[in-house]
C-alpha cells in the first residue's frame, strides 16, 4: 500500500477528524498556558486573543466542518468525492496555516497571507465546485445556503485577523458557524429522532426557511444598525425556542447521545439571547460570555457526539455510544459549566476555571483520538471501498 492509497485518504472525514481531535486536545491547553503567562504567545502582528479565536474557529472548527462537508457533499450529490492527493494537499495547507499563524511575526506579510488563506480558499472552492457542478443531483435544495456562506468564511477570517475589525470578524465567524450548525441540526436531529425514537418532529418549510434566512442576516450583525441587531437576535432565539418545543425534547433527553444535540441547540438559543442583551445594555458578567456559550455549548457539545457517530458509522461499525463515549460527553458538559457558569460566581478564580475547562477539552479529545483515530486509519470493517 502506497502512502497516497492509505485508508486515511479515502474520504474527507478521515484526515480532518484526525486533525480535529489533535487540535481539540492541544489548542485550548496552549491558550490556557498563554493566558496564565506560563507560555509566551506567538509573535504576531495581531493580539493573542485574535490568535486564539482564529485557531479555535479556523483551525479546530474548520477541521471539523471541512471533514464533515467533504464527506456530506459527496453523499448529497452522489459522487465519489475528493480523495487521495486532493486530501493530502488540503491537509498540507491546513498544517501550513497552523505554522503560519504561530510564526506570523517573522513572515513577510504576503507570505503570511498566502499561508493563512490557502487552506480555506482551496477547500471552499472544492466544496462549491461539488455543489454547483452536481446541483441537479443534490438531495437538499437548501444547500444554497452553503453556496452563500462558504465564501463569506474567507471574508470573516481576514476581518478576524485585522487590528481594526476583529470584533466584526469574530461576530461574522460565529454567525457563519451558527448557520452551518442550524442547517446540520435540522437534518440530523430529524433523522436521529425518527430512527432512535420512532418520533416525527416538527418540520415546517416556512419556519425552517425563516430561521435560516434570519441566521444568514445575523452573519452581518456587526454591520447592522444597533437599533435593529439585538431585536433580530431576539427574534431568531424566539423562533428557535418555539420550534424546540415541538421537537419532542422530553423524548430526546432520555438518551445522552441525542440529548446532547438538543443541549447544543439550546446553547445557540442562549447565545442569541446573551448577544441581544449585550447590545442593549452593559451586562455585569465576566468575559466574552455569549461567544463562549456558542464555542463551548454548541461546538463543544455537538462536535464530540458528531465525531463518534461518523467515525463509527462511516467505517462500517454500529453507532452505539458506550460508557466511555458517554463519559466523554459528560466531560464536555462539565467543561461548559466550568468555563461559562462558575466564573460568574467566582470571578477571582477565573484563571483556575479556564485551566480546568481546557483540561476538559484535552481529556475529551485525547480519549476520542485514542479510540477513533485508529478507526480512521483502517479500511472499513464491512469491506466497502472508497469510504
Amino acid at each position: 500500500m502506497s502512502f497516497s492509497t492509505h485508508p486515511l485518504w479515502l474520504v474527507g472525514f478521515r484526515p480532518f477528524f484526525t486533525l480535529a481531535c489533535l487540535s481539540g486536545l492541544s489548542l485550548p491547553v496552549i491558550w490556557a498556558l498563554i493566558f496564565a503567562g506560563i507560555l509566551a504567545p506567538p509573535a504576531t502582528p495581531f493580539s493573542p486573543a485574535q490568535w486564539h479565536a482564529h485557531e479555535m474557529f479556523f483551525g479546530f472548527g474548520w477541521a471539523v466542518l471541512g471533514g464533515f462537508l467533504l464527506t456530506a457533499t459527496k453523499n448529497w450529490v452522489k459522487i465519489r468525492g475528493y480523495h487521495g492527493q486532493a486530501l493530502m494537499l488540503l491537509v498540507s495547507a491546513w498544517l501550513l496555516e497552523r505554522a503560519g499563524m504561530w510564526c506570523a511575526g517573522i513572515l513577510p506579510p504576503l507570505v503570511f497571507r498566502l499561508f493563512s488563506n490557502l487552506f480555506l480558499a482551496m477547500i471552499v472552492l472544492m466544496l462549491l465546485w461539488t455543489l454547483v457542478r452536481h446541483h441537479q443531483d443534490d438531495s437538499f435544495p437548501d444547500n444554497t445556503f452553503f453556496l452563500i456562506v462558504l465564501p463569506l468564511f474567507l471574508v470573516a477570517k481576514n476581518l478576524l485577523l485585522s487590528v481594526d475589525h476583529f470584533q466584526v470578524g469574530a461576530a461574522m465567524t460565529l454567525g457563519l458557524f451558527r448557520v452551518a450548525f442550524l442547517v446540520m441540526l435540522e437534518r440530523t436531529v430529524t433523522q436521529f429522532m425518527k430512527n432512535a425514537m420512532q418520533a416525527d418532529i416538527l418540520r415546517s418549510a416556512p419556519l425552517d426557511r425563516a430561521i435560516k434566512l434570519l441566521a444568514l442576516l445575523l452573519v452581518f450583525v456587526g454591520l447592522l444598525p444597533t437599533q435593529i441587531a439585538p431585536w433580530l437576535a431576539l427574534l431568531l432565539a424566539l423562533l428557535l425556542s418555539g420550534r424546540f418545543v415541538f421537537w419532542k425534547p422530553q423524548l430526546a433527553m432520555r438518551r445522552l447521545d441525542i440529548g446532547i444535540m438538543y443541549l447544543g441547540y439550546l446553547a445557540i438559543v442562549a447565545q442569541l439571547l446573551l448577544q441581544s442583551i449585550e447590545q442593549l445594555v452593559t451586562p455585569g458578567w465576566l468575559g466574552s460570555l455569549s461567544m463562549h456559550v456558542f464555542t463551548f455549548g454548541a461546538m463543544g457539545l455537538i462536535i464530540p457526539a458528531m465525531l463518534i457517530r461518523i467515525a463509527n458509522g462511516h467505517t462500517g461499525r454500529k453507532v452505539i455510544f458506550d460508557r466511555l463515549d458517554k463519559a466523554v460527553l459528560w466531560i464536555m458538559i462539565a467543561g461548559f459549566v466550568i468555563r461559562i457558569i462558575l466564573p460568574q460566581f467566582d470571578p477571582a478564580g477565573y484563571l483556575r476555571w479556564i485551566g480546568l475547562a481546557a483540561a476538559c477539552w484535552f481529556t475529551c479529545f485525547a480519549v476520542l483520538a485514542w479510540r477513533y483515530v485508529p478507526y480512521l486509519l483502517q479500511p472499513r470493517v464491512d469491506g466497502k471501498p472508497n469510504a
